[in-house]
């Protein structure tokens, strides 16, 4: 699966210790660490939502419909993963005490503040993570020694992970190139169709049958009710057929969002995963990187990064024995040269 979300390379040469993470929620609890927008009087309301076991987007089309406002008007920082325990910030242009009245199965929503500055993607330092693998092999002294082995390498290749194309339909990215191809039916059709071994069986033969007939309106009768998106992308086609563009903006405007940043992410690992093959240095800047200046505090003090070339190599790479700045590679996108 790996080499399919564009990771051919693993940077340490023995076994892993097997095991298996998110086997409840409770094992993977994910805190983002926030830069909260200024306070102010304006119309956005600030708010903390704890969750469990719900996937960004369909949480977000709930809390708008509770609130009875657009989805694309509720600002936030960054996808999480649905199998699991998540705290994150959200902007919702709504009245405080509307916000307080909403009520969600498995969801705590905290009001914080009001501002005029809305969340955004990207907007936040990182995020910390709790994670539980259980039915490990090899016992203690063998976990030590590969964490002996990650330690002396000091820095490790930051991978976009599967949960960024979907963990149990790594396609994500693969819409994303279809999106950016302006292949719309095909991109419509890998999101829908598609069938992946491994995933639910109902959803399987329901996108099986939709692979194989194209038929819309039949299809709609068997797809699982919580494929959401899909049945409305569906039930859309079913009464316009051929309106494949039209179709597309049936989802969410941050979904889309999502699969051009899945393809984005699929192109920075196959450069990483290039630069380890070629034996390029991870933890010293070669003539054409960019670098990252951060603080201790491990706040990013520009996103743009400085290209490095040979009248500034030496002062850079003084800057990342000290950990002011480290080594990244690009994301492909519209300002790319």
């Amino acid at each position: 699966m790996e080499k399919e979300i564009g990771i051919e390379v693993f940077l340490t040469k023995g076994d892993g210790i097997k095991g298996k993470i998110k086997s409840k929620p409770e094992d993977f609890i994910v805190e983002e660490i926030p830069i909260y927008p200024r306070p102010s009087y304006g119309k956005y309301v600030i708010v903390r939502i704890k969750s469990r076991n719900w996937e960004t987007n369909r949480l977000i089309e709930r809390i708008a419909s509770h609130l009875k406002i657009s989805s694309n008007s509720i600002g936030y920082a960054g996808i999480k993963d649905k199998r699991a325990v998540k705290c994150q910030l959200m902007s919702l242009p709504a009245d405080i005490t509307k916000i307080k009245d909403v009520k969600i199965p498995d969801v705590k929503i905290e009001v914080l503040y009001k501002s005029s500055t809305p969340l955004y993607s990207g907007k936040l330092i990182g995020n910390r993570f709790y994670i539980i693998i259980r039915n490990v092999e090899g016992g203690e002294e063998r976990i030590k020694k590969i964490m002996r082995e990650i330690e002396e390498m000091q820095f490790i290749p930051n991978f976009f992970g599967i949960q960024r194309f979907g963990i149990s339909r790594p396609i994500t990215h693969i819409v994303g190139k279809y999106l950016l191809k302006n292949e719309i039916e095909k991109a419509i059709m890998t999101y829908v169709a598609n069938p992946i071994k491994g995933e639910n069986e109902e959803s399987y033969k329901a996108r099986k049958f939709l692979e194989d007939t194209k038929d819309f309106s039949e299809a709609l009768k068997i797809y699982p009710k919580n494929l959401v998106f899909e049945r409305r992308i569906i039930e859309y086609l079913a009464k316009n057929p051929g309106e494949w563009k039209n179709a597309l903006f049936k989802l969410p405007r941050n979904l889309i969002r999502i699969f051009i940043h899945a393809y984005q992410s699929y192109l920075f690992n196959k450069i990483l995963s290039l630069r380890i093959k070629k034996g390029f240095p991870l933890n010293e800047a070669i003539e054409g990187d960019i670098v990252i200046p951060w603080e201790k505090e491990m706040i990013i003090q520009s996103y743009d990064g400085i290209v490095v070339n040979r009248t500034n190599i030496d002062k850079v790479n003084k800057m990342i024995k000290k950990e002011k700045c480290f080594p990244s590679a690009p994301i492909v996108g519209y300002n790319f040269i």
